[in-house]
């Protein structure tokens, strides 16, 4: 895959949190079985409030709950940039996260993502090669409304990098 490859941003919308967790579970094990290259995948809830919390994770393997991997940082990050505190914590979060708003911007990704899930409901993000869109599609079956974007691998290659440096920068 070329720095120039586009990477697919989806999320999919879910009316009954039940059917959002088959189709999560559909996903990563796509993603385990090799059947799609994937960047990340997160299983969120939007409260009646409007608060959104993620509930799961899986990373570019398949791997469920993998909270602090790059991947699982860029899906957080690329929806809702506030919520990379609960995937990096500390100083660095700041300037990451204007890193992401601006990648949002530039893809047009925070108009087709922000609004895609009303309150109450759930939802899957996910990061994939365009390459996989009929096999996600396939896996993501139950889902009500789904809202593409994309980015290119050379700009989810930096952000995961600036979440690598971030961490790193944490634990040393």
């Amino acid at each position: 895959m070329s720095d120039k490859d586009q990477l697919d941003v989806l999320i999919a919308v879910y009316l009954i949190p039940d059917l959002a967790q088959q189709d999560f579970d559909a996903y990563t094990k796509l993603a385990a079985d090799g059947g799609i290259t994937t960047d990340g995948v997160a299983l969120v809830v939007k409260d009646a409030d409007g608060e959104v919390t993620v509930k799961e994770t899986g990373d570019h393997l398949g791997h469920r709950g993998a909270k602090a991997g790059a991947g699982v940082g860029l899906v957080i990050g690329l929806f809702a940039p506030p919520l990379l505190a609960s995937t990096v914590v500390g100083a660095a979060v700041g300037g990451l996260a204007g890193k992401f708003a601006r990648h949002r911007m530039k893809a047009g990704i925070g108009d087709k993502l922000d609004d895609a899930l009303p309150p109450g409901s759930a939802g899957i993000i996910a990061i994939y090669a365009h390459a996989g869109a009929d096999a996600v599609a396939g896996a993501l079956s139950n889902a009500i409304r789904t809202s593409i974007a994309q980015i290119d691998k050379a700009s989810a290659d930096e952000l995961k990098a600036g979440l690598k440096e971030a961490s790193a920068g944490l634990s040393g």
